[in-house]
């Protein structure tokens, strides 16, 4: 199966209670109760434990019924495949779309024991423990944003994929240009921005030998469209494509695809080319070259001139006419105040 079953039998009728609802049409509670062979009263608890499992809002209506405050475009493994080019369906070696997981990243890296293929796919509609960089959780609402991991296998050594994750941030960020949107910008190492607030976020867990072979798992998680009540829980300036211009209605299924295109593009070219070719285009990007920074290292800070990368993806800063390097891991930048 594409699209894996779940969780229980509760959790599935829920499931299909909001696959009936993602029209933003209203619904009546017979019709629904009819559809799941259970009473009224059943659908009632099982909308109430919608709202607080899922955080999807949903309108109740005397006479006409349910329907939800805006409408979800759910994923479609059928639609994504189908529109996938021909060098992009053959990098891909498997696309899972499963409705409810802790993290897309933590389930491809308990199956690679498996030995699951180079290319190997996972998206979700919601995440339950979505992970950021340095030990952020990922606010990850049910059917409303992009939650993606890929797993990639390199010959090369562990040390030799440092720039990786500038390369992703890179093909994100020229995907979303493709599809016409507006003000995309690049925060080293790899956030993605929009008016200095982010947008989006990968993050790379890497495995292997030191002389190689190595594994990657690469997990992006894009906000599509935040409410309130789960704006609240993000602990940042952030953004959504509904605020980007050209990003409002954009179908998450377009994007799906386009995203797979472009990362698996990206994650197959890195092998032979590395990050060196990009750094021009990464340049263009980038939201701070030129301009003064603070590069936060736990409780220490450095400020400089951002200077752009290097072709190992480290931060080159100019600080008293010298320019020094800097990779990531555990460091965080900032516009100097």
């Amino acid at each position: 199966m594409n699209r894996r079953a779940t969780g229980s039998l509760t959790l599935h009728k829920q499931l299909r209670i909001v696959r009936m609802l993602a029209d933003g049409q209203f619904h009546s509670g017979e019709k629904i109760a009819d559809s799941l062979g259970v009473s009224r009263a059943a659908v009632w608890k099982q909308l109430s434990q919608i709202r607080e499992r899922m955080g999807i809002e949903i309108f109740a209506v005397r006479g006409k019924g349910y329907k939800l405050s805006a409408p979800l475009e759910l994923l479609d493994y059928d639609l994504i495949h189908s529109r996938l080019g021909d060098t992009a369906r053959e990098l891909l070696s498997e696309l899972e779309i499963l409705d409810r997981i802790d993290s897309t990243s933590s389930y491809l890296m308990a199956r690679l024991p498996e030995g699951i293929g180079s290319g190997h796919v996972c998206m979700s509609e919601q995440q339950t423990a979505g992970r950021g960089r340095m030990g952020r959780h990922w606010v990850s609402p049910f059917g409303n944003n992009i939650y993606l991991s890929i797993h990639w296998r390199y010959h090369l050594p562990i040390a030799e994929l440092s720039g990786l994750s500038l390369a992703a941030g890179l093909a994100v960020a020229r995907c979303l240009d493709s599809l016409g949107l507006e003000g995309i910008e690049l925060k080293w190492p790899n956030d993605v921005l929009w008016q200095n607030r982010k947008l989006a976020g990968l993050l790379l867990e890497v495995s292997g030998e030191q002389g190689g072979p190595s594994r990657v798992v690469l997990g992006l998680g894009l906000n599509c469209r935040i409410d309130r009540e789960h704006a609240v829980d993000i602990d940042q300036p952030w953004a959504d494509l509904s605020q980007v211009p050209g990003g409002d209605g954009l179908s998450r299924n377009t994007l799906a695809t386009a995203l797979l295109e472009h990362l698996l593009d990206t994650l197959n070219r890195f092998e032979q080319e590395g990050l060196t070719p990009l750094i021009p285009a990464w340049k263009l990007y980038d939201s701070y070259l030129g301009k003064s920074v603070v590069v936060q290292m736990g409780a220490h800070s450095i400020e400089g001139v951002h200077q752009g990368i290097d072709r190992n993806g480290a931060l080159l800063l100019l600080q008293e006419g010298r320019v020094q390097t800097y990779y990531g891991g555990e460091i965080s930048l900032r516009a100097a105040s």
